[in-house]
């Protein structure tokens, strides 16, 4: 089994709550996760002291590998010569010189895509053919019984209030990739609301696969919207063989304990650990 702890959207600068990032640190401990992601928007606006308070997070994480990915707030967005020549200084200084990555824990392969893209997009983001071809090559290259997992920041399926801008441009064209890849689950955020759906939401309901794409809401700041409104929260995912459970855990305003809700299941059907096509 593979439990992975996954929190977003830090958004450390003024919308930052201290005591969720306690709250966070402490059910890391209590979960003993094999693996950790936090899938963008470490910080508010990209500066270099938000970029220090989130590697301090990081840095308290339990010693397992932490997985990160940029998101459109790891961008500066109102330094335009810093967002046109060098719009990943702080994070490069700060978090990883890597923007997509490939880490790999006992049975499973994690690659991170870095979605933001501060030369073509404010809000919104963009994964190109040279990232699906990454993200290829690292699946093909892991074990074939490996779950294969997904880190990308921008969302895919727009939650039920519409909030959160347009989802990714070729949404469906890159969920059809992730099929051919064997990809067992995406993990993001963006949208500021636990939000969980699948690939059958793009491609049909006919589909024999399905990839659950598992958004987190905020984890540490107050911009929490839809259900979540002034809430924080995080998941913790197990993937068993044949099974994939997500535990929404959340935290009211004031409050200092994230608290789990009801789990959310999915099938992980035959064939998946075959070599991706």
């Amino acid at each position: 089994m593979l439990t992975v702890l996954h929190a977003s959207d830090f958004q450390c600068g003024r919308p930052f709550r201290a005591a969720a990032a306690e709250a966070l640190l402490r059910l890391a401990a209590e979960t003993d996760p094999d693996v950790v992601v936090v899938s963008g928007d470490l910080t508010q606006r990209a500066k270099a002291r938000e970029f220090r308070v989130a590697k301090r997070i990081l840095d308290r994480m339990p010693r397992v590998p932490v997985v990160v990915t940029p998101g459109n707030h790891d961008v500066p967005l109102f330094r335009i010569f810093e967002r046109a020549l060098t719009p990943y200084k702080n994070w490069r200084a700060a978090i990883s010189p890597e923007l997509d990555t490939v880490t790999r824990v006992q049975g499973a392969t994690l690659v991170a895509l870095n979605s933001s893209a501060p030369r073509r997009a404010i809000v919104n983001g963009r994964i190109d053919d040279d990232q699906l071809d990454f993200a290829h090559r690292a699946f093909a290259t892991s074990p074939v019984d490996d779950i294969r997992g997904l880190v990308i920041h921008h969302h895919f399926v727009p939650p039920p209030d519409g909030r959160g801008g347009r989802p990714l441009p070729r949404a469906r064209l890159l969920a059809s990739r992730f099929e051919s890849m064997g990809v067992d689950l995406v993990l993001g955020g963006h949208v500021h609301q636990t939000h969980i759906t699948t690939s059958r939401d793009l491609l049909g309901a006919d589909r024999e696969l399905v990839i659950p794409f598992i958004a987190c809401g905020t984890t540490t700041s107050w911009r929490g919207r839809g259900p979540e409104a002034d809430r924080n929260s995080l998941n913790v995912v197990h993937v068993r063989p044949g099974h994939i459970e997500i535990v929404p855990h959340r935290m009211a305003a004031g409050g200092d304990t994230f608290e789990p809700g009801d789990p959310v299941s999915f099938a992980r059907p035959a064939g998946h650990g075959t070599a991706p096509r």
